[in-house]
């Protein structure tokens, strides 16, 4: 094991393919696109998923597979001593991107719906963190990234219960990345923007899961919102592959110096720079405006009924 006398950080140029990496989450989307970009750039990829036939396809695709879901204790424990066993008690890298959105008015999230976003997006990835920090602490050094999003630092309306949860995970990363200081141990965020992803169709199934939006103040909104959720993902415009966070990730990765945060996509840089300028009150205009498209469409669809 390389590590420079100065820095702690590991030397992975001298260490040819013996990087190894855990990505929970790597069904589809995110982890599944950076599980193989990591694999290709020669490290050593344990890929979590929850479903047998997810677990198939990753092998299928050369990866290690693990069963893994975040939201049971035991299974990140057993998930945990499987990978350590197999790497002799090391582990390089963490890359915690299992979650999911709940869409809906905060008035209207029952409180389930809450314990569950929160049980997934953070306590899951917390508890995974924590599995693995001793065998990095031994080791004397880690990486460790974690999938937030522009909503980790920008609310916008309707998506109140994600929101709450990557900005809980941001202030979390934050403590985290100050407590290992000196350790060897580097922690950052990704914060993507809109990824092309099955993230709208698994957030669409919990909306019809937990909202009752005929019986909501905010039942005209949610008409606009059902036809966002069940549209078709395609790149373009401010939508990116997701093979654009996977090399957001690698660089957090190899990076000799990691940043605190990543930015992915364009509306995170531009939100991230105008939360640095405006008030308040005026971010939320700015905020507002960028889903006025939702509320016009469920305004047009009023007028033709």
């Amino acid at each position: 094991m390389a590590v420079s006398p100065t820095s702690g950080v590991k030397d992975y140029d001298s260490m040819g393919t013996s990087r190894s990496i855990l990505i929970s989450g790597c069904s589809t989307g995110i982890g599944h696109a950076t599980a193989l970009h990591l694999k290709e750039r020669g490290w050593r990829v344990f890929a979590g998923a929850r479903k047998d036939a997810d677990l198939r396809m990753l092998h299928d695709h050369g990866l290690e597979a693990v069963q893994l879901d975040v939201d049971s204790s035991a299974s990140i424990a057993a998930t945990v001593e499987t990978v350590l066993a197999s790497t002799g008690g090391e582990l390089d890298a963490l890359f915690n991107n299992a979650g999911f959105g709940q869409p809906g008015a905060v008035e209207d999230l029952p409180r389930r719906a809450l314990r569950e976003q929160f049980e997934t997006n953070l306590f899951g990835a917390q508890e995974l963190t924590n599995k693995v920090l001793p065998a990095m602490r031994r080791q004397g050094h880690g990486r460790i990234v974690y999938n937030s999003s522009v909503l980790g630092f920008a609310a916008l309306p309707y998506r109140g219960a994600y929101v709450a949860s990557k900005f809980a995970m941001e202030g979390v990363v934050d403590t985290l990345r100050m407590e290992l200081r000196g350790t060897g141990i580097h922690v950052s965020l990704v914060e993507p923007g809109p990824i092309v992803s099955r993230f709208r169709a698994n957030a669409f199934a919990r909306y019809r899961e937990h909202i009752d939006a005929a019986n909501s103040a905010h039942a005209r909104a949610y008409q606009a919102m059902e036809r966002r959720l069940t549209a078709p993902d395609s790149p373009g415009g401010f939508t990116l592959e997701a093979s654009a966070v996977a090399r957001k990730v690698e660089r957090a990765l190899v990076s000799r110096r990691p940043k605190p945060r990543y930015y992915v996509t364009t509306p995170t840089w531009l939100f991230g720079i105008l939360r640095r300028f405006l008030s308040t009150r005026a971010m939320d205009r700015v905020l507002l405006a960028s889903t006025a498209g939702e509320r016009r469409l469920s305004d047009d669809q009023d007028d033709r009924q």
